[in-house]
């Protein structure tokens, strides 16, 4: 951890978070020692980012996200994104794909790298984890490295992300459960192969989902589909759809692709994907 970061995370960050929330967190022993791994975990407010990131911070390992490249164009918060080491997406450009190799090669030197695999801010009107973008898969699969999954729930109720404000007081709860790391060994090297990318991004959600279903303690429904159920636009929560019928569902995935990628970094014929990773940190 450098100093910069330490001062940013542990002088800043943290105890802004310490005046708005309760931080409540289980699970650390599930976070791996030594070697860079994938942390993974639902988003519901912008601030949930550093909510999640805390929970690495205060166990001793410093992680580092892929955050939208305008963020680093803010004054001020820009410098910081830059100075603590955090990544650039830079969405809908032939630089797209950067991120995810600048990802990779700190992954092999023994980074931890943060990801939000639904990609954006969770549009299900219900709040739980929607259907996730393939970047966290196609990165554990092309290093090897373990996921970490991970599921929080109250941020929301702190930075209300859809227009409802920002609410510091009374101080909320914040409850945060990590998982139990896991490989994607079954599922192959790799990343090119998009059915199966597919399929190890499925068990990501799966697994993020199963955690934030003890957190409020109900089933979760199916995960809500933007290419099924609509994208709502900027700052907005969707509407589901009725559940479609199972010949109905397989027509949709046959005629698009239900992972949200656009091109990316690696090339499979003629197509590349865009905005690997997620909208932000």
């Amino acid at each position: 951890m450098t100093p910069f970061y330490r001062f940013a995370s542990r002088g800043a960050i943290i105890p802004f978070l310490k005046l708005v929330s309760r931080h409540h967190v289980s699970g650390t022993e599930n976070i791996p020692q030594e070697g860079g791994f994938v942390a993974v975990c639902n988003h519901l407010s912008d601030l949930d980012s550093l909510t999640a990131m805390r929970c690495l911070v205060d166990a001793g390992v410093p992680a580092y996200s892929l955050a939208k490249s305008t963020i680093f164009e803010v004054p001020v918060l820009g410098h910081v994104f830059k100075a603590g080491g955090q990544i650039p997406v830079y969405r809908g450009t032939d630089k797209a794909g950067n991120s995810l190799i600048e990802a990779e090669k700190r992954l092999l030197a023994g980074d931890v790298i943060m990801i939000f695999p639904e990609g954006t801010l969770s549009r299900d009107p219900l709040k739980w984890p929607m259907t996730g973008k393939t970047g966290a898969a196609r990165l554990a699969m092309a290093t090897g490295a373990p996921v970490l999954p991970m599921g929080q729930w109250g941020a929301q109720d702190i930075l209300d992300s859809f227009g409802g404000g920002f609410h510091p007081f009374p101080r909320k709860d914040v409850r945060v459960i990590i998982g139990q790391p896991f490989t994607l060994d079954e599922y192959g090297s790799d990343p090119t192969d998009h059915e199966t990318v597919r399929a190890a991004t499925a068990e990501i959600m799966r697994r993020i989902t199963e955690i934030v279903e003890t957190l409020r303690g109900e089933k979760a429904p199916r995960p809500y589909d933007m290419h099924y159920d609509g994208d709502p636009g900027k700052n907005r929560r969707g509407v589901r759809k009725p559940d479609p019928v199972p010949e109905a569902q397989d027509a949709a995935e046959d005629a698009g692709d239900t992972t949200g990628e656009a091109a990316i970094e690696t090339p499979n014929g003629s197509t590349k994907e865009t905005n690997p990773t997620g909208e932000e940190a």
